[in-house]
């Protein structure tokens, strides 16, 4: 019967493999190896592996595995890359498995790459023969940065299954619902002048502070219409996250940017709210003699909300013995669920652990997680 290395073993594997993913070219890295290593293993087994390289972005890949034939089946998906870290913050090495204290340190030991390596351990105790509905494992790119692979993943249409189970760090507890999120910035263009004679120029600083203004306004409107109970922030956020502009107290401010994040509740378009972003912004501006550009910092993610009566939802309670919640940070669930995939999340790590340093995953927790993975296959595989 074909084999894979020790929990142990592909754990080290995994995160001795640097995949950094970041929106500044100097950090970012390819997580071709990692992907990989995924596909060896899971050919081993017996899993049909299916490599897509990622248009527009040349070291990224994404994997689709499956055991099993058909198009109903249960996916294990998660993204194979990490954040950048700081070594100086670091007590270990960060690419180096470490066991202290009952937790297993290393960068993406809680988010995520752990998850592959439980997934392959639930998965490898059943073989094709077994399944009336196929297994899938799924790793991604970009999850971090860019959501290149989550979105090539939608855009390629390769992934067809009625469940899915993505294992972000969550402490065993399924989430059903989670938060949408866009970035924008907003740069204003007007005209520098000597700071003795206002006429001698239109103030792009003066202008953001209009911006603000309406900004604000719209917040509170978003706030008084929409709501939802489950969630800690029950209400949509705008932050306003950092603002520059000008050059010198004598100098008129010629040009100035906001930089804004817009978090979403479920029920809420992302793009409509997008729009009505610009839309307000823009009215405020008129006749200001300001030109107003907008700039997509990240595209986004829309909202998610997994029916109370799906399937999925209601075994993963059933197993973990939480009702399933709702978060505020996003994933690439929006994205499966637009592949008609209902999903959840589910992950043995802790989000306080995500994107520390020194970032660990509790050993108890792996047992655990592996045997409500296994239940899941018996559920809706056997």
């Amino acid at each position: 019967m074909p084999s894979l290395p020790s929990l142990f073993e592909m754990l080290s594997a995994l995160i001795a493999i640097p995949t950094i993913s970041s929106m500044k070219p100097e950090l970012d890295q390819s997580n071709q190896l990692v992907i990989t290593q995924l596909a060896n293993w899971c050919e081993t087994i017996g899993f049909r592996c299916q490599i897509q390289a990622i248009p527009d972005h040349p070291t990224k890949f994404n994997l689709i595995a499956q055991l099993g034939e058909g198009d109903q089946g249960l996916v294990f998906a998660g993204h194979s890359d990490t954040v950048p870290y700081d070594l100086t913050r670091w007590q270990t090495d960060p690419f180096r498995l470490v066991e202290k204290n009952q937790r297993l340190y290393g960068l993406g030991m809680s988010d995520m790459k752990s998850f592959f390596a439980l997934a392959l351990a639930a998965i490898v105790q059943f073989n094709a023969k077994q399944l009336r509905h196929p297994v899938l494992l799924v790793a991604t790119a970009d999850e971090e940065s860019s959501m290149s692979g989550a979105k090539y993943l939608l855009e390629s249409a390769q992934l067809r299954a009625r469940y899915a189970l993505i294992g972000e760090p969550t402490n065993l507890q399924p989430i059903r619902m989670h938060k949408g999120i866009f970035m924008e910035a907003i740069h204003l263009t007007g005209l520098s002048g000597h700071s003795s004679d206002p006429t001698l120029g239109r103030s792009a600083l003066e202008g953001m502070y209009q911006v603000v203004g309406e900004i604000l306004n719209w917040r509170n409107e978003l706030q008084s219409k929409y709501y939802h109970p489950a969630f800690h922030v029950p209400i949509p956020t705008v932050n306003l996250g950092h603002i520059f502009g000008g050059d010198s107290p004598n100098r008129i401010c010629g040009d100035c940017e906001l930089h804004i994040d817009v978090r979403l509740l479920p029920g809420m378009e992302l793009t409509e709210i997008r729009e009505e972003l610009q839309h307000r912004v823009q009215q405020r501006m008129i006749n200001s003699g300001l030109e107003v550009k907008f700039i997509t910092l990240f595209d986004g993610i829309a909202p998610m909300e997994t029916p109370t009566t799906s399937a999925i939802v209601l075994e993963t309670e059933r197993l973990t013995g939480y009702p399933a919640q709702a978060v505020a940070f996003g994933t690439e669930a929006p994205f499966l669920q637009q592949l008609g995939i209902e999903t959840v999340i589910l992950g043995a790590g802790d989000i306080a652990q995500a994107h520390q340093p020194n970032e660990f995953l509790a050993i108890d927790r792996l047992n655990l997680m592996i045997n409500i993975l296994t239940q899941l296959i018996q559920k809706f595989c056997l």
